[in-house]
């Protein structure tokens, strides 16, 4: 097929790479502009474009494509199918209909099942037993079009970093069988009552209150691990908590009290134990590299 592809982060570029494999045409690829990284704040070209470079393929990176002539450079390709994958700008329709095939998009969940901007931090921060990813059909709405294939993988212990890369290959390979056999598949419409949403992450929403119960914060933070990190303040310091466990015999105590030596951790209902931290301006570390360079007593208050 001739393919318009259009993604932005590492999580888009097995889809791009799998497409290019398989002997698809990409005739272009859309992508984020570069954005300012680093400490001298040069422009930085997204992961979908440095891979799009080095596959020798074109690369566009319109700031939208709302405008007449983006939308007219899009038509003008004549491409069979658009692939969509994390690609961070809204479709308008006339965008979505160019395509003979319209457009497909990698939704990373179950869909209906987390629509919207963050669906594997949603999923691994509500404790889901199974996510996957969807293979669906674009339209106007916000992940609501009719769905192709569904994939599902255990959440298990894994962290948003962790299931990202996994969920990432599982698009890709979903996406190349879709392709393979797309005219004979038939579109299941969603159950749009059985929708829930994901809303982007807010800084806020960090901040780990020991106030919950202990299973529901291990959950909390490997879903905002490794970015953006939940976080607890020890002795004035900020702490990032990438990893935890639920601490069982370790006794009780008031929420955000340390209860032995080795830091386990009172929660609103039973304790967890962190397994991996990182202080501010330092590489993350397992709990007993942190104890090491700083000791914390039993009774300390964590906030």
């Amino acid at each position: 097929m001739r393919i318009i592809f259009m993604g932005t982060p590492d999580f888009a570029v097995p889809a791009l790479a799998a497409l290019h494999e398989a002997g698809h045409e990409v005739a272009c690829v859309y992508t984020q502009p570069p954005r300012p990284a680093g400490r001298g704040k040069k422009l930085r070209p997204s992961p979908v474009q440095q891979k799009a470079e080095a596959l020798g393929l074109t690369v566009r990176h319109p700031k939208s494509l709302k405008s007449d002539e983006a939308r007219a450079e899009f038509a003008a390709i004549g491409a069979d199918v658009a692939v969509v994958a994390a690609y961070g700008l809204i479709l308008p329709q006339v965008v979505l209909d160019a395509p003979t095939h319209g457009c497909l998009n990698i939704h990373a969940s179950l869909l209906p099942r987390w629509r919207g901007a963050a669906p594997i931090h949603r999923a691994v921060m509500a404790g889901d037993e199974q996510t996957g990813v969807t293979i669906m059909q674009m339209e106007a709405g916000l992940d609501t079009g009719p769905m192709l294939s569904k994939v599902t993988t255990p959440v298990l212990d894994k962290t948003t970093g962790e299931l990202t890369e996994e969920l990432a290959e599982l698009g890709a390979n979903a996406m190349i069988e879709v392709l393979a056999d797309l005219p004979n598949i038939t579109p299941q419409a969603q159950d749009d009552d059985a929708a829930i949403y994901a809303p982007k992450i807010d800084k806020a929403e960090a901040r780990i209150d020991w106030l919950r119960p202990a299973a529901e914060l291990v959950n909390h933070v490997h879903g905002l691990a490794p970015f953006p990190g939940a976080w607890f303040e020890l002795n004035d310091e900020r702490v990032k908590l990438l990893l935890a466990e639920v601490c069982e015999g370790s006794g009780s105590g008031s929420a955000g009290e340390v209860l032995d030596d080795d830091l386990a951790i009172a929660c609103g209902n039973g304790a967890l134990r962190p397994v991996r931290l990182q202080r501010a301006g330092k590489p993350a570390m397992d709990r007993a590299d942190f104890l090491r360079g700083r000791a914390v007593a039993k009774g300390t208050i964590v906030t």
